[in-house]
């Protein structure tokens, strides 16, 4: 049999047109463009699209970065996603290649053409010649004229290449080895290029879950300790040792760094680790940790760095966990599906997206439709119907009055009178039969079974048996003649669940009662 494929909860998306907006304002993207835009009538720059000093010195200016102590990087970082997206093509052919020498000599850029030093970061070398031409892409046309979605995959190109990045070994310690004559070695830099991508996304994977999770708790962020101990501490460690606290700490500076390349692109809102927490311990970055279990708790825990995903970067890492075969559905996937896979589906989601989805499935129906095909995907004594009919009832509670139509028509069918009943009171509709007691406890057994399906032996659950039987004293005399197929169980959790003894023994008697009927 084919292995079954992870699947994530479900995520609010927002719309294409939101997001693109959203992608067309993050900093990264925002002066890509801007560059892609200056190089429109063509740019001298080195071999493979470098900017040279002169050009790299415009450019930083024209983003306004001048004083900024980080304009370089940043510029050269911009006009590398440019380039990296299509926003900016580079022909290297020998017409241009000629077109750019002479520009370059005879200062036709914006620059004086001539480098005074070993290059800025990211431009060019000193005597680097002017050996191609930048212009502007198919892809700069789409930013103007395309739609929302051209948009994204522009978006999701730069952010994929920015994540090959963040995922790179440190720059320094490769040229550190070059520089000594050596062949480049990553086991000597400590990297390894599958296991730093697979720790990148899993830390990903964990800001999305938290948002699928909890909506409310994922507008917040994340500390970044938090986050970095989710990766690293066991799941069955109560008190993690002197190691696994150290192995958090570097990857909580390998986690700074990689958020500060990532922020500019729109992924994440990140609070960076500040920097005075920051120490080297034998060559190696370490946080600084508090002292005392006092100081940690006067100590702001934001100066350690807080993260979370931005609805752009929710829409990046779904997009990511499809391409690698993970389900991951978005609220609204279920709009144009039948009711039976509604109902298979919404007790798995979390309770905020379960009514979202179902008031989008709702909204593409009349109340009357909605409520006929509800109730018939609803039917059934296999293993899975109380939770469907359960489901169905929470369902039709979003649903308004012009649903009674629907609602009246079972209200003699076994399966659904009892909840018909429920809807139809909870409306205020007048001429409502009284349910028999048979279908009274049909319905009382058909709901602790789909209690017990969704939350097994919860305090909840435990109230909700508790008040049964105290209502009625003979409840156990009548339960266990119930023709359902969950009979029996459902009594043998009441006798499990039930506080009062005698009444426990009560409940198991009539289990073992139903087990001897059936």
């Amino acid at each position: 049999m084919p292995e079954e494929r992870p699947t994530m909860p479900p995520v609010r998306l927002r719309t294409d047109a939101e997001l693109a907006r959203d992608a067309l304002a993050a900093p990264l993207l925002a002066r890509a463009v801007r560059l892609a835009r200056w190089a429109e009538p063509g740019k001298p720059v080195a071999s493979g699209g470098v900017l040279p000093e002169s050009e790299l010195r415009a450019a930083i200016e024209l983003l306004g970065l001048s004083g900024d102590e980080d304009g370089p990087e940043h510029t050269a970082q911009a006009w590398q996603l440019a380039v990296d997206t299509g926003l900016v093509e580079i022909d290297e052919s020998e017409e241009a290649s000629g077109a750019a020498a002479a520009a370059g000599s005879d200062g036709e850029g914006d620059g004086d053409g001539k480098g005074d030093g070993d290059g800025a970061d990211g431009a060019a070398p000193l005597g680097d010649e002017f050996s191609a031409l930048a212009i502007s892409g198919e892809e700069l046309r789409l930013i103007t004229e395309g739609g929302p979605r051209d948009i994204l995959d522009i978006w999701l190109d730069g952010f994929e290449t920015v994540l090959a990045d963040a995922a790179a070994p440190d720059l320094g310690d490769i040229a550190a080895q070059i520089s000594e004559g050596g062949e480049l070695d990553l086991d000597a830099i400590d990297w390894n290029p599958e296991e730093e991508a697979e720790f990148l996304d899993g830390v990903l994977g964990n800001l999305y879950l938290l948002t699928a999770l909890d909506e409310e708790a994922a507008a917040a962020s994340v500390p970044l300790p938090a986050l970095a101990a989710s990766m690293i501490v066991p799941e069955d460690m109560d008190e993690p040792t002197d190691d696994i606290l150290e192995e958090v700490s570097e990857a909580m500076v390998r986690l700074d760094d990689q958020f500060r390349l990532l922020a500019p692109t729109g992924l994440i809102d990140y609070q960076p680790v500040d920097e005075a927490l920051i120490q080297e311990v034998d060559g190696e970055g370490r946080i600084q940790e508090p002292e005392t279990a006092e100081e940690l708790e006067d100590e702001d825990v934001s100066r350690y760095g807080m993260v979370r995903l931005t609805p752009l970067g929710i829409y990046a890492v779904r997009a990511r966990m499809i391409e690698a075969g993970i389900d991951a559905p978005a609220v609204g996937d279920l709009a144009d599906k039948g009711a039976d896979i509604l109902l298979d589906a919404l007790p798995g989601h979390p309770e905020p997206a379960a009514q979202a989805e179902a008031e989008q499935w709702l909204a593409r129906r009349t109340p009357e439709e909605a409520a006929r095909e509800l109730l018939a995907a609803a039917r059934g004594d296999d293993e899975g119907a109380p939770l469907r009919r359960l489901t169905c009832q929470q369902t039709l509670s979003l649903v308004g009055t012009e649903a009674e139509p629907a609602l009246r028509e079972v209200l003699d069918d076994r399966h659904l009178g009892g909840l018909a009943r429920v809807w139809l009171a909870e409306h205020g509709v007048a001429g409502v039969p009284e349910p028999p007691e048979a279908m009274v406890f049909w319905l009382t057994v058909d709901t602790l079974a789909a209690q017990l399906a969704t939350e097994g032996d919860s305090a909840e659950l435990r109230d909700l048996v508790r008040g049964l039987v105290d209502q009625s004293g003979s409840f156990f005399d009548s339960a266990w003649r119930v023709d359902h197929p969950a009979t029996a169980e459902v009594l043998e959790a009441m006798g499990r669940l039930h506080p009062d003894k005698q009444a426990a023994k009560e409940a198991r008697k009539a289990a073992f009662k139903a087990r001897s009927r059936a």
